[in-house]
């Protein structure tokens, strides 16, 4: 059985001229899109197949990231329901000089696993065993809230 942990992924982009907005900070859309598919990483190695976005609910933006410095976009399943997985997808903006993060996105995710056909297919039972699964499955929870 999967675990909460076995579930997190991480990943950077470079904020680009291309990526930019008008002001010289990451565009939005490009936030949420790399959002959607780190997220989309996330439950597809947790059920180990393939997924579909369901839903992309309570999208936040906190802070902008300058051109030319790091998205760090990090997500987890952290529920489970008969096909679909719950993730918690969240943004922040790494300097690239000092390594400091801050918040800049977050949001709730769901995905569906689907077989070739596009059907939805069982997904397995979530495992929250250790103090660091629950600590960061209670940060979901309430941030439902």
């Amino acid at each position: 059985m999967p675990t909460l942990l076995d579930s997190k992924v991480e990943s950077r982009r470079l904020v680009l001229p291309a990526q930019s907005s008008a002001i010289k900070t990451a565009h939005g859309g490009n936030v949420l899109k790399w959002m959607e598919q780190t997220g989309s990483m996330s439950a597809m190695h947790f059920c180990q197949g393939e997924v579909v976005t369901a839903e992309f609910d309570r999208s936040r933006f906190h802070n902008p990231i300058p051109e030319g410095d790091i998205a760090l976009i990090d997500a987890y399943v952290y529920e489970v329901d008969t096909s679909s997985m719950t993730i918690r997808v969240r943004c922040f903006h790494e300097n690239h000089e000092t390594g400091e993060r801050s918040l800049t996105s977050d949001a709730k995710m769901v995905s569906v696993a689907v077989d070739q056909e596009g059907q939805s297919v069982g997904v397995p039972d979530l495992e929250v065993d250790t103090d660091a699964g629950k600590r960061l499955r209670n940060e979901a929870l309430n941030a439902e809230n």
